[in-house]
């Protein structure tokens, strides 16, 4: 398969129809290239700002096949997407970021054996299998932590905190005995993530660390620049590099950090264009979403750098009602255009600028 860049016309197929499919076709739009969703629920909000979807099952063989002979290239919006899937499309088009990605990040023991790997410090871990396990790894790591399924969780889901080891049976009860991780808590200063995205030439482009403010297991807001001294932001930069040139990686990924006294630690990292970088759309020429489709479709990679000051704020459950009195300011509004609305679903986000500092 070839390398050489796809040309305007070309059409972009992404693994999923949400919010983060949504905002990657506007951004393959504004290049001239098209896009095809595949996504298993019907009227997904990708759907709307697509020039054609695919609404079938990842396990429908015929359905991936028809799908990978009608693009291009194919991309992803979530990072769960079954590794039958994409060996089913790889034998038809490429699949980028390609399959190593996924295979460490869909499974947070792999995750953190392959960031230690790299020298990179992550939370104090230890795998679990069954009760006894869990009880060995309360022994060994103690309370508080945090009993996190290995594969599906995300904003919160498939996880538990332990604040006693005596909850070892209701905690495990809780993940329903999915293979799971116990993690130690970190002592940290301020929750920080990077944006990066390496081309297929291996060049790496990588935005300004963002200071995350998390409530509930949910992501609340984004602040660019954050609280950090200029050697952090070059630590946090550095460390991005080197995940992403260890896994080959082609397109934009999300890696999320704690910042404590003793250096920066991975809490998890994201293969795709990641919540915490929406703030790039309205403070950034080349937002996250336009450096993903010009990664994958082998186009050279924009500058990172960003002309204003920016804080995100993510719009949970009912919290995008307010539409009216957030459309009258002078910000960023985005609507996802997800028919239901339910406690705990991000429906938006609005961007605030100011000139930069």
């Amino acid at each position: 398969m070839s390398n050489a860049p796809l040309p305007p016309g070309s059409t972009i197929g992404i693994l999923g129809g949400g919010q983060l499919g949504r905002m990657l076709a506007i951004a393959a739009a504004r290049l001239g290239l098209k896009t095809h969703i595949y996504e298993p629920g019907t009227n997904p909000p990708a759907g709307d700002v697509a020039a054609a979807v695919t609404t079938a099952s990842y396990d429908n063989e015929a359905a991936l096949t028809r799908f990978a002979a009608a693009v291009d290239v194919v991309t992803f919006e979530f990072e769960n997407v079954p590794a039958s899937a994409a060996a089913a499309l790889a034998a038809h088009a490429p699949v980028r970021p390609g399959y190593r990605a996924l295979e460490v990040s869909q499974d947070r023991a792999k995750e953190k054996s392959f960031v230690e790997s790299l020298s990179i410090a992550v939370a104090p871990w230890r795998a679990v299998g069954d009760p006894n396990d869990l009880k060995v790894a309360l022994a060994e790591i103690g309370t508080p932590s945090i009993l996190k399924t290995r594969r599906l969780g995300y904003d919160g889901k498939g996880q538990v905190r332990v604040t006693d080891a005596r909850q070892a049976e209701t905690a495990w009860e809780a993940i329903a005995s999915a293979p799971a991780v116990l993690e130690g808590f970190v002592d940290f200063e301020r929750e920080l993530s990077v944006i990066g995205a390496r081309g297929l030439s291996g060049e790496v482009v990588c935005y300004e660390p963002g200071e995350n403010v998390h409530r509930d297991g949910i992501l609340h807001s984004t602040a660019v620049p954050g609280a950090i001294s200029r050697s952090v932001r070059e630590d946090a930069v550095l460390l991005a590099g080197k995940i992403l040139n260890a896994l080959d990686y082609v397109g934009v990924m999300g890696i999320e950090l704690f910042q404590t006294s003793g250096g920066l630690v991975v809490n998890e990292i994201a293969p795709r264009v990641h919540n915490s970088g929406h703030w790039t759309i309205e403070a950034c020429v080349i937002d996250q979403f336009q450096q993903h489709i010009r990664a994958v479709a082998g186009w050279p990679l924009g500058d990172g750098s960003r002309h204003s000051d920016a804080v995100m704020t993510n719009l949970i459950g009912a919290e995008a009602d307010d539409w009216t009195e957030l459309a009258a300011e002078c910000a960023g509004l985005h609507l996802y255009g997800k028919a239901e609305t339910r406690p705990g679903r991000k429906m938006g986000h609005v961007t605030r600028i100011s000139p930069r500092g």
